[in-house]
């Protein structure tokens, strides 16, 4: 045998073992291929319905929504039906009211008048800048002031 017959069957075991490792990688990147076909194909089938599931809830929903926003105007306006009744009945009903108040209280002041087993009260006094408190009303402050 010669050096080249050598250099060539070098090359042919070579070529084989480059040949058998691409074989064994294209088999399993075929075989990861297939996984991940099934694999699309499984959430395929499954994101369907729950896509149909989740466009029925957000169909829901809106109806809810225009429901409650039915609901908040009609409130709205009961707000301000009512509160224009209340300037109305304010407005009808509250002069007179204070009016017949006041004439009530100036009545039973006027009839009240002074009872004869009531005591009169003593008269407030005012207190006048540049004069001083008797010192008999000084004294009975410090007495109470003071606790022995």
């Amino acid at each position: 045998m010669s050096g080249g017959e050598v250099a060539g069957i070098l090359v042919a075991v070579f070529w084989a073992i480059l040949v058998s490792f691409l074989a064994v990688a294209l088999a399993r990147l075929a075989q990861t291929l297939r996984a991940t076909t099934k694999l699309v194909a499984d959430v395929t089938d499954q994101a369907v319905p729950l896509l149909a599931d989740a466009s029925t809830a957000v169909r829901s929903a809106q109806t809810q929504i225009d429901r409650v926003d039915a609901i908040a105007s009609d409130v709205q306006e009961v707000t301000s039906n009512a509160s224009a009744l209340s300037t109305t009945v304010a407005s009808t009903f509250g002069g007179p009211l204070v009016k017949v108040a006041a004439f009530g209280y100036g009545v039973r002041r006027a009839l009240g008048g002074r009872r004869e087993d009531v005591p009169e009260r003593a008269p407030r006094r005012t207190v006048i800048v540049g004069r001083t408190v008797p010192a008999a009303r000084w004294g009975r402050r410090n007495q109470r002031g003071k606790k022995d």
